[in-house]
């Protein structure tokens, strides 16, 4: 009786690890959902009756019942993250994560000195502070400080080797940046890759920059610089030119010039509608 007991435990496990393993797309960045209260709930009891037989007959349908109602809970939740159709190479679990951590950072986090502010930003994006590193080899230190590398984007993993074929106007044929995008990604921030692409070509309706042609990928922000009296001010916007995050830094910002034409790329687009609105607000005020 004990060898029998012992088998049909091992079974049941055997069965709750396969349950768990049919979800590893989600596992790793909404590891809660998987070990559910009431999964906890059921694992941690395990009492035998008098005669031990039914009671871990009875302890092990309860295991297998929780673990199918948690595995129905993940497969609503991977139905709810599908590809995006429009543009398929975004990474929309990672997307939704930077967004969560810019939402962590207020207008004072934003409006320190600007080596401060820029780690912050690049931290919120998934990217690493590589200012050492070799160009195309995971270097970041032109990211969010010349007027073009200013779109945070997210991509999948499966398009992060794509190339320019010369749809991306004004960049260069191939810009290679799979490599870089690896290296210099957190993996914290879930499947595919971040990086700081050219705003080039966002003024545009629909927007023809690195993110949307080359890589097919939305952005999940991109860094303006209000034309006020001092461009002083920035805004953090998403895809559709929306505010998420405002920032006044201080100390050594980008040239003055660099700020000037980061606003100038996108005048009239979707994306400077909120610093337009800023600069209005200042002189209505």
């Amino acid at each position: 009786m004990r060898n029998r007991l012992i088998s049909f435990t091992v079974a049941g496990t055997a069965s709750l690890s396969n349950a768990f393993l049919t979800h590893t797309y989600c596992s790793s960045f909404v590891a809660p959902l998987l070990l559910s209260n009431r999964v906890r709930s059921t694992l941690a009891t395990d009492s035998v009756n008098s005669n031990g037989v039914k009671s871990t007959v009875d302890n092990n349908d309860s295991r297998l019942n929780a673990v199918n109602e948690s595995a129905k809970e993940q497969e609503c939740i991977n139905t709810e993250i599908m590809p995006d159709k429009e543009y398929p190479g975004t990474s929309i679990v990672r997307l939704n994560n930077v967004r969560a951590r810019l939402a962590t950072l207020t207008m004072e986090d934003l409006s320190g000195d600007w080596t401060d502010v820029r780690r912050k930003i690049l931290w919120a994006g998934g990217l690493k502070d590589l200012p050492d590193a070799i160009p195309g080899q995971g270097y970041t230190g032109h990211s969010f400080n010349d007027y073009n590398h200013v779109d945070l984007t997210t991509m999948n993993g499966g398009v992060s080797d794509n190339e320019n074929d010369g749809a991306v106007k004004g960049i260069m044929i191939g810009n290679q940046l799979g490599a870089g995008i690896r290296i210099a990604s957190d993996e914290e921030l879930g499947p595919g890759g971040s990086w700081s692409t050219c705003a080039m070509g966002c003024n545009q309706d629909p927007p023809s920059d690195v993110a949307h042609i080359q890589f097919r990928s939305r952005i999940a922000f991109k860094l303006v610089w209000v034309p006020n009296k001092n461009l002083d001010t920035f805004v953090l916007v998403d895809d559709d030119g929306k505010e998420l995050a405002r920032g006044k830094p201080k100390g050594n910002l980008p040239r003055i010039l660099e700020r000037q034409m980061n606003y100038r790329l996108m005048a009239g687009s979707k994306y400077a509608t909120v610093a337009d609105a800023i600069v209005s607000e200042v002189v209505t005020g």
